[in-house]
């Protein structure tokens, strides 16, 4: 009975899925024809995938991982190479001890195979997919001699399976841990012999033997005695004569690879604050220990007492060694990357990004050169050419929903999800002054006139408030109620006398901002999440999440046309060229589309997002589109009709 029940759930679901791959599928097809916009960079690094920054054997660039796309980007000279092909999140990436190849695993649905990909690192391509797990790819390793990938699958899938290089199939696969034990989730490969490697995770340590004759993979249970612990990381020995495993007890273990059993482990008594969670090996016999406090320290290799230690930013996640280990660089769940040199141990932070969503992006009038951006916790004001943040704000705990430059550059005004306006100064970050309780359910939206002497803030509650802005005070002109939901976007004329306002009640109102009234209202079934006037300022563009492109006529809110803007998912973001002929949108579909405004077609497609885009602009001298997305990533674009 049981068995029958299942089955015809399983059988319920199936349409469902298959009408999901089919819209995916057409997303894909329909915009084959059309050009891709160009990339030109990406701001962003996922520091949640452990061991995810490799620097690769050729010393001059780094691999990590950013949402669906693995990013090959130079250490000295700021070039990035993106290599595009997996379908979902990206959880764990290896290169071989060559430099030739490198592999990357992803995580799925449920049920469904999770990829492997296998590329040429010197041609920056898909050399195979190889498709057996399911669910998600836990670790991938290679053999010293690039003869074999092996690959963990989740926990969800729990095989270990073999894989050749040179046939791109799989030769064998076991399960990957005993019955009785938890889950591995961590591999290292000998360094001398191609048929050997070591998993390690929750209560589990095994040492593999390839028995490539048989087509078998043989696994030695490792043996700590009393011991219980989680491995998080392993590393080998150069010789392959011990290996060592950092776990979440806090503690190292060193295993002899002969016997198979502990030799020693350390520190006994002050162990690590939240666990080891990445180890390096120096020539030395020392080791550099990152935990999950932002601990990066040297430890002796005998008793494993602190040398020298440096507090970071954020759990530490990878440890990866420059050539031979004189330098290397550390990855950090905080999605920042730090330069440490082997000798004096001091720690450079190298490149920064967004760890969490980011809800908002704005240019300076007039200028393309900055941006900022907004985020749990934090403003962040970037360089556009280098890609550089200049300035951080933070305001713990708290989430910047929208944020907007005052017309003359001096202040930087946010809205948070206490239900106070910030502004800031853009130079230093300081804080200049705070509107207290300006709406009783969070500040979603905000917007300043261009005279600098208004803000108008919209709230979850659905108010839309006007408040009067001097050097000194900040005074609340007027509140208009008329909105029953969350305000999500604010858009105000030229000539400061009149506003729109986008909300997810399924309404855009246009208030009169000279007797605080509605002068229209336009409905539709869907919640808007971005309106946009025409230059014009004659027509209005609105989109939300039925998926649709409203064109309104802002005299009497009459509708124009509808285009469809996507195929799957909600449009979040919208914004139209100073000119008026060209627009651009992104949304749920990871997608950011090129439209022209007349004729109402896409012109350009530009494909790398993997999280939702949340916002975009065109800058304000037409030369890039930057849109963000919900896994924190900031993607730079040409803007293909420029002059």
């Amino acid at each position: 009975m049981e068995r029958r029940r299942r089955s015809h759930s399983d059988s319920r679901t199936q349409p469902r899925r298959e009408a999901f791959a089919m819209a995916a599928g057409d997303a894909e097809s329909s915009n084959d024809h059309l050009n891709g916009l160009e990339l030109e960079a990406v701001i962003g690094f996922n520091g949640h995938v452990p061991s995810g920054l490799i620097c690769h054997p050729d010393r001059e660039h780094f691999i990590y991982p950013l949402g669906c796309t693995v990013i090959v980007q130079g250490i000295n000279i700021r070039t990035q190479d993106f290599l595009h092909g997996h379908t979902n999140n990206v959880s764990c990436v290896t290169v071989s001890s060559s430099g030739s190849y490198v592999a990357s695993g992803q995580i799925t649905f449920m049920g469904f195979k999770a990829d492997i990909i296998l590329w040429d690192y010197k041609k920056r391509e898909m050399l195979a997919r190889l498709s057996l797990h399911k669910g998600k790819i836990e670790n991938l390793a290679f053999s010293p001699n690039d003869l074999y990938l092996v690959s963990l699958g989740g926990q969800d899938d729990g095989s270990m399976v073999v894989w050749s290089v040179q046939k791109k199939e799989a030769i064998c696969g076991s399960p990957a841990s005993a019955r009785s034990a938890g889950n591995p989730t961590t591999l290292v490969y000998s360094n001398c012999r191609d048929e050997m490697f070591v998993s390690a995770g929750n209560g589990t340590i095994r040492l593999w033997e390839l028995d490539l004759p048989n087509r078998k993979i043989r696994p030695t249970e490792c043996q700590t005695g009393q011991l219980k612990r989680i491995g998080n990381c392993v590393m080998m020995t150069e010789d392959d004569s011990y290996f060592y495993i950092g776990t979440s007890t806090g503690d190292v273990l060193k295993l002899n690879t002969k016997s198979t059993l502990m030799s020693d482990y350390g520190p006994i008594k002050e162990k690590f604050s939240l666990g080891v969670t990445a180890l390096l090996l120096l020539k030395t016999g020392d080791l550099v220990i990152g935990t999950g406090a932002g601990i990066v320290a040297h430890c002796s290799g005998s008793n494993y007492k602190i040398i020298k230690k440096v507090q970071l930013q954020g759990a530490i996640t990878s440890i990866t060694p420059r050539g031979q280990g004189h330098q290397f660089f550390v990855g950090t769940v905080e999605a920042q990357i730090y330069r440490f040199s082997y000798s004096d141990f001091k720690d450079e932070l190298i490149a920064t990004c967004h760890s969490e969503a980011i809800h908002d992006i704005i240019f300076p009038y007039g200028t393309s050169d900055l941006f900022a951006t907004s985020s749990k916790s934090d403003i962040r004001v970037w360089y556009t050419p280098e890609n550089r943040e200049l300035l951080r704000i933070t305001v713990p705990n708290m989430t910047c929903h929208a944020i907007d430059f005052m017309r003359d550059g001096k202040s930087i005004i946010s809205a948070w999800n206490d239900g106070k306006i910030r502004a800031f100064t853009p130079e230093t970050g300081r804080l200049m002054y705070v509107i207290e309780h300006a709406h009783s359910m969070g500040v979603t939206a905000v917007a300043s006139t261009s005279d600098c002497q208004r803000i108008i803030s919209g709230g979850g509650e659905g108010q839309v408030r006007v408040w009067e802005v001097t050097k000194s005070t900040r005074k609340l002109e007027e509140v208009m109620k008329e909105h029953i939901s969350s305000i999500s976007c604010i858009k105000i004329k030229k000539n400061n006398r009149e506003c729109v306002t986008a909300s997810i009640d399924g309404t855009c109102i246009i208030w009169d901002l000279v007797r605080f009234m509605r002068r229209q209202m336009i409905l539709a079934n869907t919640l808007f999440k971005c309106v946009c006037y025409h230059p014009d300022e004659h027509q209005l563009i609105t989109s939300g999440t039925d998926r649709k492109i409203g064109y309104w006529e802002v005299f009497d809110g009459s509708p124009i046309r509808d285009l469809e803007g996507s195929l799957s998912g909600s449009i979040n973001g919208m914004d139209i060229t100073a000119d008026g002929t060209f627009f651009v949108t992104g949304g749920d579909d990871h997608l950011v589309k090129v439209w022209d405004y007349n004729e109402g077609e896409v012109t350009y497609v530009g494909v790398g997002h993997s999280g939702s885009i949340t916002r975009l602009k065109i800058c304000p001298n037409n030369r890039y589109i930057v849109s963000v997305s919900a896994d924190g990533a900031i993607l730079r674009w040409k803007y293909p009709h420029s002059k």
